[in-house]
């Protein structure tokens, strides 16, 4: 018999616009609490805590890992302080989803990874769209056959952002740039459809007058002649959409990020129809499979494996090396 779903007790690490969506998605999560914030600044903090009903403010990271009633902390601070952050974390103890990406290279990563392994904690990167119910439902018929032998891949992710140079995305000091933010995610997705190790990569980027990229596209071929085709932008509004192409039809995602539908092309068939129409973001059900896995004493995500996301790391390290692009704290 499974034990009982324990109250899991959430730390939320950042007060952006990542950590306030996260915030209140908990609410659609059952057996959940907030009960913990931190910020750089006791203000910020207190503020955040006012906003989303959550009974203690820090205006520390380090205060926040060493609270005793929290169990794991939500990671939302910008892409060059995770490695710090996560670390700050697991040395008190605690588990922790971490924002996406998990690091800005590789070499981060392994370390967060072998620290949490040797210290017997629990470790995930918060791919929230690997969770969301149409992103099953496409797992689901690709691993039913429906439309045969997935053969091409095909998914873009691109918004155009305002121009500010000093704005994270745009900044290089901070990680900036399309391919760690929005790349990650058509990047994630091909990984998760076709695998972690494609035999051959081919990338072009445009490195805008910040010294980031603002779109890129990727080719990827596969030793069994499968192919993916991503593109990604900061600066560009893209159609957002994610095509699986099989022998037997293809699966349309229309708004691939956070759609809340998805189509399957089957030849000679008629079309067949997911939709959602879940209450909150989307954020709640990568929370809530974490809430299960602590309860299971599961030490990572078998939906988002720790090798998966170093794997993915590491091809972000090979394209950005195609790019000549490092960042000045690299």
């Amino acid at each position: 018999m499974k034990n009982k779903q324990a109250v899991t007790k959430w730390g939320i690490m950042g007060t952006g616009g990542i950590a306030s969506a996260f915030a209140k998605d908990l609410d659609f999560v059952k057996n959940t609490e907030r009960v913990a914030v931190g910020s750089r600044t006791i203000e910020s903090a207190k503020k955040f805590a006012s906003t989303h009903g959550i009974a203690r403010a820090y205006g520390s990271y380090q205060e926040l890992a060493e609270d005793p009633e929290v169990d794991v902390i939500y990671i939302a601070t910008p892409h060059p302080y995770h490695k710090e952050n996560v670390l700050t974390c697991l040395r008190a103890g605690k588990a922790v989803l971490c924002e996406k990406p998990f690091t800005v290279n590789s070499g981060e990563l392994e370390e967060i990874i072998n620290f949490a392994r040797e210290s017997k904690l629990f470790l995930m990167e918060a791919m929230w769209t690997r969770f969301l119910p149409f992103i099953v439902k496409v797992r689901e018929w690709i691993e039913s056959g429906k439309i045969g032998e997935v053969r091409l891949v095909k998914a873009d992710f691109g918004f155009r952002a305002p121009w500010d140079p000093d704005w994270r995305l745009l900044n290089p000091n901070l990680g900036g740039g399309a391919l760690l933010d929005a790349g990650i995610y058509p990047v994630s997705f091909a990984s998760m459809i076709l695998g972690t190790k494609p035999e051959k990569v081919f990338s072009t980027a445009h490195i805008g007058e910040t010294g980031v990229d603002e779109h890129f596209s990727i080719l990827m071929s596969y030793k069994s002649g499968k192919t993916a085709s991503l593109n990604g932008s900061i600066r560009l509004g893209l159609t957002n959409e994610a095509y699986i192409h099989g022998t037997n039809g293809y699966i349309r995602i229309p708004s691939f990020l956070n759609a809340t539908s998805a189509s399957l092309h089957v030849s000679g068939e008629e079309v067949e129809n997911f939709s959602d129409n879940r209450e909150s973001k989307g954020y709640a059900f990568e929370a809530e499979a974490v809430g299960t896995y602590l309860n299971d004493n599961l030490k990572e995500s078998p939906i988002i494996p720790l090798d998966e996301s170093l794997e993915i790391i590491k091809l972000l390290d090979e394209i950005r090396g195609q790019w000549d692009l490092k960042y000045p704290f690299e």
